[in-house]
Formats: C-alpha cells, sequence, structure tokens
C-alpha cells in the first residue's frame, strides 16, 4: 500500500501542525563502541493523526522517540526532523517543547523535593512564555485530575516520588493534557497498567485528540491500547526501520502472528546488505 508518511489521515485534511522525519540515522555510544540504532526512519505524522509503532523489544521503537525528544545520549548522524518545517535537531530540549513537542516517557523520573503542582505551572509557564492565572489554572488542574481519576491529594506529592506505576502514568497524560502540545509521543504508555488504569489514560489521550488537532506517535509492544486509542496508521519497527506500514488491521495482524516473520526478514536483508557492502 503506498505509505501513511505521503497520504492524509482517513479522517481528512489535517488542520493541525506536521512533524517529518526523513532518513533518519541514530547511534548511541562513542568513538569504536557506537552503534547505529536507527537505520533511516521516514514518517510523517500530521495534526489529528494517531500513528502507532509497534515492534520486538530492542527494535529502536523508544530511540526514536527519545532522539526526537533532544536526549543527549543519542548521536543524531544523518536525516531530518522537522515541526511545521522548522529544524527540530537545531533546537534545545527545552526550544523542543515549546514548539510543542511532548515525550510521555515510558519510565517517568522521580523528581524529589518538588511538588506536582508546582511542577506542572512551572513547565506551563516554560512552554507558553507566561504563568497560567492562577485560579483558571487550579479549575483546569482540578478538572483534569478528576477526569483521569487522581485524588486531589496528589498535587502536592513530590513529581513520581513513591508513585505507583498507574500514577506516573496518569501524571504523564495530565501534563499532556494541561501543556496542550502539537505533537505528543507516548512512549510504552500502556506498560505496567492495569485494565481500568489504561482504560482511564486511553480516555485521556482520546479527549486530547478530541479538544484539538495533537498529532499522536504511540508507541506500543501490544495491541490492547489499540482497543481504546484507535489508530490511523500502524508503523512495524524492526532493527532500526519501519519494515511494513498500513492502517489499524495491521494491527490484529501483529496480535495474530507476531513479529517473528518481520525479524527474519530484516535479518536476511541484513545480511544481503553487508555482503555486497
Amino acid at each position: 500500500m503506498t505509505s501513511p508518511t505521503a497520504t492524509p489521515t482517513a479522517a481528512g485534511p489535517s488542520t493541525g501542525s506536521v512533524l517529518e522525519i526523513r532518513d533518519l540515522h541514530v547511534t548511541v555510544g562513542e568513538g569504536d563502541d557506537a552503534k547505529e540504532i536507527l537505520r533511516g526512519v521516514d514518517l510523517t505524522v500530521r495534526g489529528g493523526e494517531t500513528h502507532a509503532i509497534m515492534g520486538p523489544n530492542g527494535s529502536g521503537k523508544s530511540t526514536l522517540a527519545y532522539s526526537i525528544a533532544g536526549h543527549p545520549k543519542y548521536t543524531i548522524t544523518g536525516g531530518t526532523v522537522t515541526l511545521d518545517g522548522e529544524d527540530v535537531l537545531a533546537m534545545t530540549v527545552d526550544e523542543r517543547a515549546r514548539a510543542g513537542l511532548f515525550l510521555a516517557m515510558q519510565y517517568p523520573v522521580e523528581v524529589p523535593g518538588v511538588s506536582v503542582s508546582n511542577f506542572l505551572r512551572t513547565a506551563a509557564t516554560a512552554v507558553t512564555g507566561q504563568a497560567p492565572k492562577l485560579r483558571t489554572w487550579v479549575k483546569d488542574v482540578k478538572t483534569e485530575m478528576d477526569a483521569l481519576e487522581m485524588d486531589s491529594a496528589f498535587a502536592e506529592r513530590n513529581v513520581n516520588e513513591g508513585f505507583s506505576g498507574g500514577e506516573k502514568k496518569r501524571h504523564e497524560i495530565l501534563q499532556m493534557r494541561l501543556l496542550k502540545p502539537k505533537v505528543a509521543i507516548l512512549d510504552e504508555t500502556d506498560s505496567g497498567l492495569d485494565v481500568d488504569a489504561l482504560r482511564i489514560v486511553s480516555e485521556g489521550v482520546n479527549r486530547a485528540k478530541a479538544d484539538s488537532p495533537v498529532g499522536v506517535l504511540l508507541i506500543t509492544h501490544y495491541t490492547r491500547i489499540l482497543r481504546y486509542i484507535k489508530p490511523d496508521f500502524v508503523h512495524v519497527f524492526v532493527a532500526g526501520r519501519i519494515v511494513e506500514e498500513g492502517g489499524s488491521e495491521l494491527a490484529d495482524k501483529l496480535e495474530n502472528e507476531g513479529y517473528a516473520a518481520y525479524v527474519k526478514d530484516s535479518a536476511e536483508q541484513a545480511a544481503a546488505e553487508a555482503e555486497t557492502a
């Protein structure tokens, strides 16, 4: 089928932003220890679209997420990433956030001594360039916390300190709802969640999609979250590349057949490339 990188969303023309990734190559490590993880990734995420990135462990899915966000562990060795035509790779991490990129981390870190309420308002101020009006902000925070079924006392706890897996993921989606990004990258947001938490977190993402033309890049191993968050496009990621693309039916195929055939094909391709190098 035609690549989703070149086609409009099934829902119709987008009115939002456009994240474009072209021939992205990324390594981790330095010198003789450097290892190429991403080996030429092409992907376009338009406002209002939901793209699911699926693949086995170690295929480079999280590397893609962190490279877009600007994690210093990863070195861009080739390719481009643009948001609405602006060079994302030339931006600092905070500039990427202000430009409208958001990353919900697979393993959110603890921030001792910083309360959730202070963290959220400081983040909103940094992203928008001005402090939100206190009365409106308090109301918005309460509304979103209620929707995510979070106790009001949660706001006074230190960020992620002593949080359960479900609480950490709800906090990530709370940030997404309040910061209102143009493109949200969700790195295995479903990991460690029970059925109820998965539903609540997914509903938060769906509310964001309903409220604004946010583009969503959803990274996952499993199809269970896709029962709640319906993807427009599914991309199979193996050995640092997108090896197949399709609609939501591709996720059903992966559920039934797994990744083994893709891994085998990728290994055979790599061997053939090594012989001709």
